[in-house]
């Protein structure tokens, strides 16, 4: 189980160092492994199967209707703005996107510019 959360959590690492998201620092969130920028979490492992982004509203209820057999909410997440997604059933390339977007909703503004210039 641990072998498999570390497995994922070096997938996040590798996706976001791949899509250029800079300042992203190594960090847990409630005991889970995180990636963070401007000390807040955009990704986390909650367990061997599912990823846990940061997301708005709006767009969540995007994805949640777009490809539910990828994202799912519990009650937990109801109202919040994050968003659970199964590791094993999402693709590199859209969860790349992900985390550029994760990143970017929580981002400082001024680092989120930076990047915008970027890319």
């Amino acid at each position: 189980m641990a072998d498999d959360v570390d497995a994922i959590f070096e997938r996040l690492k590798r996706l976001a160092v791949e899509a250029g998201l800079i300042d992203v620092e190594e960090s847990t969130s409630y005991g889970n492994p995180a990636l963070k920028v401007g000390g807040k979490s955009f990704v986390a492992v909650k367990n061997a199967e599912t990823i846990v982004i940061s997301i708005s509203l709006d767009d969540k209820d995007h994805l949640l209707e777009m490809a539910p057999d990828i994202y799912f909410q519990t009650d937990h997440y109801v109202g919040w703005p994050h968003l659970p997604l199964r590791a094993a059933m999402i693709g590199d390339e859209e969860l790349r996107l992900r985390l550029i977007g994760a990143w970017l909703f929580r981002a400082p503004k001024k680092l989120a510019e930076r990047f915008g210039h970027q890319a």
